[in-house]
């Protein structure tokens, strides 16, 4: 029967990009994940890098981790597709964060000045030229600033692949319950001195199955997806003023809400965006949705109708376009920093989990995690813990 150093939960980019920092720091590691074909928010994810946008110390700090000292072209995304061997489609664009017609331009653009890269504010007509399938009519402007962008699906694939080269292994199964001493499975009882839970949105109840309360969060998030079309979108459009931050901290003001299935503690919002992916194919969203219980059903035939509605007052182009709606669980946190680092009381249980940028922020914070477990001090992980 193997034992192994560390068991990590969870496949999308946090699991897989931990999982390969363990193994590669020379720790025995298993990486489980539930489904074959990927459905968590890595999968649906819009694949931006927001290396512009911290806001504190601490996040600039992050952002900074996640690019080189000879400049934003060669960020470690960069580097990294090297390292993992891998095309995940790393690239730099322009992200164009739209103004409503109803909303002050000035003032917008105050809200983003404590950014470590400011955006810069553009007039309807510089929008426009920019992005020539915005409406002009239902904007006053717009912000820009130069935006990394991957393959994020590709890229947690790379992950787990450098993993296995790495001498990790890798099993398809759900995780049932967490264990003083592993974990059990649909299909097995695993063995080890360390579990790390990097399941997203899941995190929270899987971990109630041990008995361990956290506050960990999540959100139902709904996206249409098409398959590669001629029409091409020259920017990742997002809103300036976004709802979901708003949504996040007020959904979190009562955490008792969460203990049982069937609440709806806000009511859901829809920040209109698209990206489009180097095949063609767009990402078109994203309505977030508050419902306590991870199983909750969505009437995705309202849902599709909304975000249609919705894209097309931006991009009235898109609204028509062949698509498949698709829905995913986003993890989060009340203060929208990540969750790292042993679990208080509960020796070898340990959580990674709840990253409000998570693709610019994991890659870094994976590395210095491994570190930090193989004894070496780190401030960052020790600010990220839950004893904070």
């Amino acid at each position: 029967m193997k034992t192994y150093d560390w068991i990590v939960v969870g496949g999308g980019i946090a699991g897989a990009a931990l999982a390969y920092e363990l193994a590669k720091t020379g720790f025995f590691v298993l990486l489980l994940e539930q489904y074959s074909t990927p459905q968590n928010a890595t999968r649906y994810s819009y694949g931006g890098l927001a290396y512009w946008s911290g806001t504190t110390t601490l996040t600039r700090q992050l952002c900074e981790d996640a690019m080189s000292t000879t400049g934003y072209a060669y960020a470690r995304y960069h580097i990294l597709s090297q390292e993992l061997d891998a095309d995940i489609e790393f690239r730099e664009l322009d992200l164009l964060l739209t103004i409503s017609a109803a909303s002050d331009p000035e003032a917008t653009a105050a809200s983003y000045n404590h950014c470590a890269i400011p955006p810069r504010l553009l007039s309807v007509q510089e929008a426009c030229e920019l992005e020539p399938l915005l409406n002009r009519e239902a904007i006053s402007g717009a912000l820009t600033v130069k935006h990394g962008h991957i393959h994020p699906q590709k890229t947690a694939q790379a992950y787990i692949q450098a993993f296995e080269r790495a001498g990790g292994e890798m099993q398809i199964t759900q995780v049932l319950q967490v264990l003083q001493d592993g974990v059990k499975t649909t299909t097995a009882t695993f063995h080890s001195a360390n579990v790390v839970i990097c399941a997203g949105g899941l995190s929270r109840q899987l971990l109630k199955t041990a008995g361990i309360p956290i506050k960990l969060y999540f959100t139902h998030a709904e996206i249409i997806e098409t398959p590669p079309v001629d029409v091409q979108l020259r920017t990742l459009v997002m809103p300036a003023n976004v709802q979901r931050f708003q949504l996040e901290a007020k959904s979190t003001q009562v955490d008792e809400l969460w203990n049982q299935p069937g609440n709806e503690p806000v009511p859901p919002i829809l920040d209109a965006g698209a990206i489009q992916f180097q095949d063609g194919s767009f990402r078109i969203g994203q309505i977030s949705r508050v419902l306590t219980d991870p199983h909750g059903k969505v009437n995705s035939e309202v849902s599709e109708k909304w975000l249609r509605r919705s894209i097309k007052q931006i991009l009235p182009a898109l609204e028509n376009l062949p698509g498949t709606w698709y829905h995913c669980l986003v993890a989060f946190n009340s203060d929208r920093l990540a969750l790292i680092g042993a679990i208080p009381g509960f020796d070898g249980v340990h959580v990674f989990a709840g990253f409000s940028n998570p693709l610019v922020i994991v890659p870094p914070l994976a590395k210095r995690f491994a570190n930090f477990a193989a004894g070496n001090e780190d401030e960052i992980i020790t600010q990220l813990s839950l004893h904070r």
